[in-house]
């Protein structure tokens, strides 16, 4: 069979005036850009998992308006973010009046399947390891299902992990490539979809598995970026430890995204120094105590709270720039959180700062409980799952007060001043590192 497996990709910003600002805010800009040109690794591995009697094709569409005409296949699989499902419909529709049968995976699928079904012929619900080569025996034979779900546990623990197709990616204009070491996160914030749905435990590649990836990467690119694609890499100390020290030799820079714990990793921040690490994004979610209560069950990060800063300086005076990531919108924030927000930056000095509105997307506890509580907007606004657009009530101020609030957080923390400001502030972390010769001790 002719498989296309495509990835709906790239940023959406439904709001035009949030839209029409992005354009002009580098900082803004800058991050949209790396997010948009990552690989579907998901897809990768479905390559991966199709038997070499048939022929497979990868292909990913930033935006279905603007797409050159696709090729013919006999069987279409599709990855789509929520913000893009309405987008990943009308192409299986247009690819079912074209003979194809269709099949959609990823997060938005595997939490609305029925959903789905309105516009395609089989919906994999979760990992594909287990029932993709089924399905494909499926579709030979005529007996394709409506679901095939997929395992969620035992990735790693109980086979070799799949060895993802990255020579699909050989020629492409990225600027990353993304490798897995972990799925899902002990963490369990109420906001969080991907983490649960794929996986209800934390799970760890080992590092001779890991490294048999770096080498298939290195082999296919020359000094790649790397971005590790895990929701929360450096849980567990003794893991940690390994990996760094197996990543140094091939001195290599990469980013991954991490909690506040490893800072608290005595010698971790020099290992992350010395493995290469450029910079380790950490969601902070936000600088006051009271909005972070309840946004995990434990209430985890609200304990560590009290950290913050000397985390940050931990990591930074070590050599490794923090992304620090904040949510705003949540239930305890009121108009004065944008300043807050704004402060926090300056004060800590982070080199990099990521602010995304609350959003209930379907299949959180969240989207439950502020559906309970007739606080969203509409009940399908799957093109307002940005990240940056607002589809529900906040408690504390209005719609409006959110996105207005929103707009001067830009301004304040993406506009060429503030971006510049932070980009000194680097070059001087960095040549107090150089001055040593190695990080500042931690």
């Amino acid at each position: 069979m002719r498989i296309g497996l495509i990835a709906m990709s790239g940023v959406r910003v439904f709001n035009p005036e949030l839209a029409a600002m992005g354009v002009t805010l580098p900082g803004f800009v800058n991050r949209g850009r790396v997010i948009a040109s990552l690989p579907s690794l998901g897809l990768l591995v479905v390559a991966a998992l199709t038997p070499p009697e048939h022929e497979v094709t990868y292909i990913e569409i930033p935006d279905i308006k603007t797409a050159p005409e696709l090729p013919d296949f006999d069987l279409v699989g599709i990855s789509s973010f929520t913000a893009m499902a309405e987008e990943a419909y009308e192409l299986a529709d247009r690819y079912r009046a074209r003979g194809a049968k269709v099949v959609m995976g990823g997060t938005h699928a595997t939490l609305l399947p029925y959903e789905a079904l309105e516009h395609v012929d089989a919906v994999v619900s979760g990992a594909a390891e287990g029932v993709w080569p089924l399905l494909l025996e499926d579709v030979k034979a005529g007996t394709l299902k409506q679901i095939y779900r997929g395992s969620n546990r035992g990735f790693y623990s109980e086979c070799e992990p799949v060895m993802p197709r990255f020579d699909l990616l050989v020629g492409r204009p990225y600027n990353r490539i993304t490798i897995q070491t972990s799925r899902g996160c002990p963490l369990d914030c109420e906001f969080c979809a991907a983490s649960k749905i794929f996986t209800p435990r934390y799970e760890q590649k080992s590092v001779a598995a890991v490294e048999r990836e770096l080498q298939r990467v290195t082999s296919l690119f020359d000094r790649p970026f790397l971005e590790f694609a895990d929701d929360n890499t450096f849980v567990n100390r003794k893991w940690s430890e390994e990996f760094l020290r197996m990543l140094a030799p091939y001195g290599l820079r990469w980013f991954t995204e991490t909690d506040v714990r490893v800072a608290d990793y005595p010698g971790i921040p020099r290992l992350l120094y010395e493995a290469g690490c450029y910079q380790v994004l950490i969601g902070f979610e936000s600088p006051r105590g009271e909005s972070l209560m309840g946004i995990d069950r434990s209430n985890w990060k609200s304990k560590r709270r009290g950290e913050y800063l000397r985390s940050i300086d931990r990591l930074q005076s070590a050599g490794v720039t923090v992304n620090g990531c904040f949510i705003v919108g949540l239930d305890a924030d009121t108009p004065e959180i944008f300043e807050q927000v704004r402060d926090f930056v300056r004060e800590s000095g982070l080199i990099e700062v990521q602010v995304t509105a609350l959003t209930p997307f379907p299949g959180t506890r969240l989207y439950d409980r502020l559906k309970n509580e007739g606080r969203l907007l509409r009940d399908r606004f799957w093109e307002r799952c940005t990240l940056f657009d607002v589809n529900y009530q906040p408690k504390q101020m209005t719609v409006d007060e959110l996105e207005g609030g929103i707009r001067w957080l830009f301004r304040e923390l993406y506009a060429e001043p503030a971006v510049n400001a932070r980009k000194r502030h680097y070059v001087n972390l960095m040549k107090s590192v150089s001055r040593t010769g190695e990080p500042q001790p931690c």
